[in-house]
């Protein structure tokens, strides 16, 4: 077993490199060559070296952290989304020797106070945003404080350049109505929430261009919102779309919770899923794939989109980029069973 080190110097030497290649290969530093890092790393762990982080801030200025604002915004702490965000994003972290704070604002404290004392405490180096609203404060405030941040979504319009990775809902929309005329439903239900989220915007969008290129007057779509953490509200909104006397065949839901909620009701409400009413969702979380009959959706990669955000960011840090890095993600439709033709004759529910 290689003898136990604990400083730099120790680690570095016993590796035949500079101090300096060694603590920018630590810390991830591109402009150290991926093998050279790889070795410093395997070094460190089997010699059970361990950074001193107060040293290492003192030296490069950073504190080895990345922070993200978590929203308590209903009874759990996460929704599924979140999650499989946060877990996506501390692995992109950790595979570049960097670490993850959590912050949470209460459901009565805003985002950006609790942004705020993150970036001005020195705590991080970088914060992650995610849910990008139209018009969104704590960008805003990142950008005139100049701390580096990456955005997972985009303003609806923006006069800054930013750094942003996001998802094409719009495309993904767009085919969830194509497909699902072609299979002969030309009543549609779209199922959103109220929240000016620009994610909202960018599918329904995509779902009203689809509808428009098709130029069918026979082509309806009904529309049911409600906020986003009010399961009452939104149960409510489901409803009376499935109970109205002329109800959809077809609804796309703005995301996989909602498509849940809606196989949850028409289940209650004795409409069978294909058979009476197709439904599709978006981001592919893990229970879609076990609700009876199994939700079709576009599987958004978030956790993918997380590590790779972890890597935008971390080159934000350390290259600071003259130009901002963005990417745009294609989500891959995942069929299952929920979708299918149009009935020929509808199955109505009694009030």
């Amino acid at each position: 077993m290689p003898a136990r080190v604990t400083t730099l110097k120790e680690l570095a030497a016993s590796l035949g490199l500079s101090i300096t290649t060694v603590s920018r290969a630590l810390a991830g530093h591109r402009q150290i060559a991926l093998k050279t890092r790889e070795r410093v790393a395997q070094a460190a762990r089997q010699a059970g070296y361990v950074p001193n982080t107060a040293a290492r801030t003192l030296v490069s200025g950073r504190s080895g952290f990345v922070g993200l604002v978590l929203p308590i915004r209903g009874p759990n702490l996460v929704d599924s989304f979140l999650g499989e965000f946060v877990t996506g994003l501390g692995e992109g972290l950790v595979a570049h020797g960097s670490d993850l704070i959590l912050a949470t604002a209460a459901q009565d404290q805003a985002e950006l106070a609790v942004l705020r004392h993150v970036v001005e405490s020195g705590r991080a180096d970088g914060v992650v945003v995610t849910r990008i609203a139209e018009v969104d404060e704590r960008l805003d405030y990142l950008r005139r404080r100049s701390f580096p941040f990456v955005a997972h979504g985009r303003l609806l319009d923006s006069d800054f350049d930013y750094n942003w990775l996001d998802t094409d809902g719009a495309h993904a929309f767009g085919k969830a109505f194509d497909m699902l005329y072609d299979l002969g439903h030309r009543h549609f239900g779209l199922v959103t929430i109220s929240e000016p989220m620009t994610f909202r915007h960018l599918r329904q969008d995509g779902l009203a261009a689809a509808i428009a290129r098709r130029g069918d007057p026979a082509v309806r779509l009904d529309v049911a919102t409600a906020p986003r953490f009010d399961r009452g509200a939104r149960i409510q909104a489901v409803n009376r779309m499935l109970k109205a006397p002329n109800r959809p065949t077809a609804i796309i839901a703005l995301f996989d919770e909602l498509a849940l909620t809606v196989m949850e009701e028409a289940a209650r409400a004795a409409l069978t899923v294909p058979r009476d009413l197709s439904v599709i969702g978006f981001d592919n979380i893990v229970a879609s794939a076990y609700a009876p009959p199994g939700l079709t959706t576009f599987d958004a990669s978030i956790r993918q989109c997380a590590r790779e955000i972890a890597d935008m960011l971390l080159t934000v840090v350390a290259e600071k980029p003259a130009a901002p890095l963005t990417r745009l993600i294609r989500p891959t439709l995942v069929p299952r069973a929920s979708h299918g033709p149009a009935p020929l004759t509808k199955k109505l529910t009694p009030a």
